[in-house]
């Protein structure tokens, strides 16, 4: 593969987005990068440092409005790899205003891969897509497009993977999907559950937790998922499915409890419980075997040492961090 072809990151200022534009400098790629917004803080930023940042060019760009702009990103740089991390992506707040989840998830990527499909350039649109699509899983679950998502995300996200594959189906559209567990690390939105729950112990709030934290998930640290994302890049198969994940379960109950134990607090003087969201899975139980043992992936980083490696990101960045929003705002 030619490092000194730019590889296309949709959605460069995401959580995923950011780290694996991070990661993508740091093993010697071109990168370009596109997000709605301006660049965000650097806290945010893993790759504000990256000793490669020479090899990263950002464009704003809204891919609900910016496709055009997109393709002529794509037809220019003769883009041969694209990484599609843009979605809206919260749950609970996609019971509010449905209509926006559907525009970006399912309307705007329909829109983008109709003009893609004329880019004879594009080798792999690797989509980064969700395990809320199948819904609850009994059992781990392989890679499927049998699915019954329970909200107007999921519902979204679904349509959204589905015209994909109609478009590999009928077109040749090189996409390949790719579904990870719940994704944690440096740098991650204040709203979600781990940076959420440190914070609030540093700065002596309480957590709200919904339901009791009864629901399990698998947490996988966001330098093993890019790895992975970098293996399907090299190796993967067009028109594929692959499931990204730990072989571990956690509750939240006993996830937010280990980071107490691990940030000195009494966990029931952190915790505020209260009742779960509408529509909320009990589990994603991700089989990864797929791409470990067709790729040849593994995951390195256990759950102990990823939520220490958090951790020492929220102390250093703590003067910036705490003065943001915690709670998630909503942008159309």
């Amino acid at each position: 593969m030619d490092k000194q072809k730019p590889i296309l990151i949709l959605a460069s200022n995401s959580f995923s987005g950011a780290s694996f534009v991070n990661h993508l400098l740091t093993q010697g790629y071109q990168v370009i990068g596109t997000s709605r917004s301006s660049e965000v803080n650097p806290a945010f930023r893993p790759y504000a440092n990256n000793m490669n940042l020479d090899n990263f060019t950002f464009k704003q760009v809204d891919v609900n409005s910016g496709s055009k702009e997109i393709a002529e990103i794509v037809r220019e740089n003769q883009i041969e790899y694209i990484f599609n991390f843009a979605a809206q992506s919260m749950v609970a707040q996609s019971w509010n205003h449905p209509e926006h989840w559907y525009q970006t998830n399912a309307v705007a990527l329909a829109e983008l891969g109709n003009l893609l499909i004329k880019e004879k350039s594009i080798k792999k649109f690797i989509h980064f897509t969700t395990p809320e699509v199948y819904g609850s899983t009994s059992g781990w679950l392989k890679e499927t497009f049998n699915f019954a998502p329970s909200t107007p995300y999921a519902v979204s996200r679904a349509a959204g993977d589905w015209h994909l594959k109609c478009l590999f189906e009928n077109s040749d559209f090189p996409v390949v999907f790719t579904r990870a567990a719940n994704v944690y690390g440096p740098g991650q939105q204040l709203y979600r559950i781990v940076p959420r729950t440190i914070l609030s112990a540093l700065t002596g709030k309480k957590l709200p937790l919904h339901g009791g934290g009864k629901s399990i998930r698998s947490f996988i640290h966001i330098d093993d998922v890019s790895t992975a994302l970098e293996t399907v890049m090299l190796d993967g198969k067009n028109g594929d499915s692959y499931h990204i994940s730990t072989n571990d379960m956690i509750s939240i109950f006993d996830l937010v409890k280990t980071l107490a134990e691990l940030l000195g607090v009494d966990f029931e003087d952190l915790i505020e419980l209260g009742p779960e969201r509408p529509g909320k899975d009990f589990a994603y139980q991700l089989s990864s075997e797929k791409i470990r043992v067709e790729l040849g992936w593994s995951d390195k980083i256990g759950l102990n040492q990823g939520l220490a490696d958090t951790l020492k990101w929220a102390k250093l960045n703590l003067d910036t961090i705490r003065t943001l929003p915690i709670e998630y705002e909503h942008k159309r």
